[in-house]
C-alpha cells in the first residue's frame, strides 16, 4: 500500500514569503502543528492508501485530464481559517489567479478517480495552502486576532505547469513527501 495525494506543488521563491507568514502567526503563542513550509502544496485529491498495483491507473487518468488543460498562474491572496476567523482549526493562504481553469480541472479530475472507486470530496473545492492545524483553544482568540488584521498578499504570481502525485509517508518528525510521478499540463 502506498498513501499518495495529487497536488500542486509550489515555486521555491514562495516558501521564505509562507515561512515568514507562519513566524508572524506563532507570535500568538497558539497551539498549532505548523506544516513544514517545504512541505506546503495545493491538494488536489488526497486518496489514502492505495494499493500499489492502482498507481499507474491514478497516473494514467489524470495524464488523461491534464493533457486537454493549458498551464495557468496562481496567486497568493490573503491568510484565512476554516471553518471561520472566529474560530480557526485550519489556518490556509488562499489562492487566487486563474481559479476556473484550475477549478475544470479539479473537477474533471475528481470524475476521472471516481470511475476508479476515489469518490469524490463531500465538500466545494476551495483552493488553499495549508499552514497549520489547531490542536488546542490555548490563545486561540489571539491567533483569530493576528489573522483579521494580517493585508491582502501582495505576492508575486506563479505558474502551473505540472501536477505532481505525492507518495506520503508519516514519520514522529512530521510527513516526508516523495514525487512518485510528476504530471505535465497541456502534453497531448
Amino acid at each position: 500500500m502506498i498513501r499518495c495525494f495529487l497536488a500542486i506543488d509550489l515555486p521555491e521563491t514562495l516558501r521564505p514569503q509562507l515561512a515568514l507568514l507562519q513566524g508572524e502567526l506563532k507570535k500568538t503563542g497558539a497551539d498549532v502543528r505548523w506544516v513544514a513550509v517545504g512541505n506546503i502544496h495545493l491538494t488536489l485529491k488526497f486518496f489514502g492508501n492505495v494499493p500499489d498495483n492502482e498507481i499507474d491507473a491514478i497516473v494514467q487518468a489524470a495524464l488523461e485530464v491534464t493533457a486537454q488543460q493549458q498551464p495557468f498562474e496562481l496567486q497568493a491572496t490573503q491568510a484565512g481559517a476554516f471553518p471561520n476567523m472566529k474560530s480557526p482549526r485550519v489556518v490556509w493562504v488562499g489562492l487566487g489567479g486563474d481559479v476556473i481553469p484550475l477549478a475544470q480541472m479539479y473537477h474533471q479530475l475528481e470524475k476521472a478517480f471516481e470511475v476508479l472507486g476515489h469518490p469524490p470530496e463531500g465538500r466545494a473545492f476551495n483552493p488553499h495552502l495549508t499552514l497549520g492545524r489547531v490542536k488546542s483553544p490555548a490563545n486561540r482568540h489571539r491567533l483569530s486576532l493576528a489573522l483579521e488584521k494580517l493585508p491582502p498578499l501582495k505576492w508575486p504570481p506563479f505558474p502551473v505547469k505540472e501536477i505532481i502525485l505525492f507518495k506520503s509517508t508519516l514519520t514522529p518528525q512530521g510527513s516526508i513527501y516523495t514525487p512518485l510521478q510528476v504530471i505535465p499540463l497541456g502534453k497531448l
